[in-house]
């Protein structure tokens, strides 16, 4: 009686565990894999009057939500790449460059290949364009030999900037 039970028992248990085992069937491995990512940091600023004419930031305000677009090339000049990211409410850029592709990696490589404008500001007072570090003609990246890393994570990151946009109308400055 005894074996009788210990078999009902058995059998229970591999009715129940087979369907388990069917409907998971392999356990699924854990992704070991690494992301890499393209990484653009800036900064945008709304020029004192103070500097009109030139490249000064002295006593310039960030700009929150202003609008600059990444354009990258490939090795035969023809975009690869394009997209326009919005400073958050510090007027810090952090851009990543997601789909960002290397045809060659010297010639494609974003130093190279990328280039970075000013787009929209969203303040009324100060919405003119300036080229204050290439912001109008396309400001080439730089490299500072930083990098966020994460166990599963890594982003090269790359800085451009930093740029400005200047009010319309500043009044002259008093002659003594």
């Amino acid at each position: 009686m005894a074996s009788s039970q210990l078999v009902l028992i058995a059998s229970l248990l591999l009715a129940v565990a087979f369907p388990l085992i069917t409907a998971y069937g392999k356990a699924p491995a854990k992704s070991t894999e690494k992301t890499s990512q393209v990484v653009v940091e800036g900064m945008v600023y709304c020029q004192s009057c103070d500097n009109y004419g030139s490249w000064s930031l002295s006593g310039a305000k960030p700009i929150a939500a202003a609008k600059v677009s990444i354009i990258c090339k490939n090795h035969m000049r023809r975009v690869s790449f394009y997209k326009a990211f919005q400073t958050d409410k510090n007027g810090y850029l952090f851009a990543p460059l997601e789909g960002f592709k290397m045809g060659n990696s010297y010639l494609d490589h974003p130093l190279h290949s990328c280039r970075v404008k000013l787009v929209d500001s969203p303040l009324k007072n100060c919405d003119v364009f300036t080229n204050v570090n290439y912001g109008i003609t396309g400001a080439p990246l730089r490299f500072l030999d930083k990098t966020l890393r994460r166990s599963n994570y890594e982003a090269v990151i790359y800085a451009a900037g930093p740029f400005a946009f200047r009010p319309a109308y500043c009044p002259p400055k008093p002659e003594y």
